[in-house]
């Protein structure tokens, strides 16, 4: 279900209330978080987290007008999804996240490999959500990537 619109604000405007609740949650945690040089944007069908052209005027290597993508959110049809491409790309973060999502959350982690879905949206980790937002800076970011995208 990807919703087009231009702004956060708009985004969570078209969501039914209890993915409002948890969206809001989610973008204000992560907000808190989120070491400074990423901004909040619209891409993607969904709410995301990226570092901009001005930081890093390569953009995506999929689409250079587009800005890096870091973190997004996106309310599916069954579930909602929190996406971190710094899990994806970096083990030693997949293997924190994991181990602390276990001591943390009951139940099974559903996850893809950027991709975390929750199909009870009040059952999100928010605070777990913002740590992870908090673990990596812009620099180690655009450090990472590149050092992938060379592979």
């Amino acid at each position: 279900m990807q919703i087009f619109v231009d702004t956060p604000d708009q985004y969570v405007a078209q969501l039914p209330d209890d993915r409002k609740v948890a969206i809001n949650a989610l973008r204000q945690t992560i907000m808190e978080n989120l070491p400074p040089g990423f901004e909040e944007a619209v891409g993607y069908g969904m709410i995301g987290y990226v570092v901009p052209h001005s930081r890093y005027p390569s953009g995506y290597h999929c689409d250079p007008k587009q800005p890096l993508p870091f973190m997004g959110m996106a309310s599916q049809k069954n579930f909602v999804s929190v996406y971190h491409m710094g899990i994806y790309a970096d083990p030693a973060l997949m293997d924190w996240f994991t181990a602390e999502y276990a001591k943390r959350v009951k139940g099974r982690l559903d996850m893809g490999k950027s991709c975390v879905r929750f199909k009870k949206p009040h059952e999100i980790p928010v605070g777990l959500i913002g740590e992870l937002a908090s673990k990596m800076t812009v620099e180690d970011w655009i450090a990472l990537y590149e050092k992938e995208l060379k592979r």
